[in-house]
């Protein structure tokens, strides 16, 4: 006997609500029961949803690798140029309010270096998303190669005062440097 098919849309809702869970309490905390319970569901529910716990932990981070794109891209606007691109990201990364997310995103990022044929599909878009957009955001004439440094540089700035930011805390040090770094970008 077969058994009952998964409801995409359940599964949907509650791999939303696992990522909210995980950027709540982050990856220690991602086993079956305690995710179950703080979802109010059945650890049998997510096993029918999401497979194996590995299974579970490649979609939330591919969902939060997803969300986290999409926010700051809405945030940029249509059409920026890589310094206001590169601003927005900027801003929203380091809005306090996102600290869990990106606490969440470098376990995950590290994690996922750790285990690269396991989380291959994270790896590849983490950093190809952000170039493609960045390289696209660059100022006419600008040559692909050119572009494509800077992206690598704003990338990795910004991926780096973020780490500095959650590490130490210090915003006004770590917000001058990214402010150094922007304007720079701007001229």
């Amino acid at each position: 006997m077969a058994g009952r098919p998964v409801d995409y849309q359940r599964r949907d809702e509650l791999l939303d609500a696992v990522v909210d869970y995980m950027v709540e309490r982050g990856l220690s905390e991602l086993s079956w029961r305690p995710v179950a319970a703080g979802l109010g569901v059945s650890a049998t529910t997510l096993v029918h949803h999401f497979g194996t716990k590995e299974q579970m932990l490649q979609v939330v981070l591919e969902r939060l690798r997803r969300r986290m794109f999409a926010a700051t891209s809405d945030t940029a606007g249509p059409h920026p140029d890589v310094a206001a691109a590169a601003r927005a990201v900027w801003e929203r990364t380091s809005d306090p309010r996102m600290q869990a997310e990106f606490r969440l995103f470098f376990a995950a990022y590290g994690r996922a270096l750790q285990a690269p044929e396991q989380f291959a599909d994270f790896l590849d878009h983490v950093v190809t998303d952000w170039m493609t957009s960045l390289r696209e955001a660059r100022t006419p004439g600008t040559d692909p190669e050119t572009a494509t440094r800077t992206a690598t540089l704003v990338i990795a700035t910004i991926r780096g005062l973020l780490l500095d930011l959650l590490a130490t805390g210090d915003r006004s040090r770590v917000q001058d440097a990214a402010e150094s770094f922007l304007s720079a970008l701007e001229r």
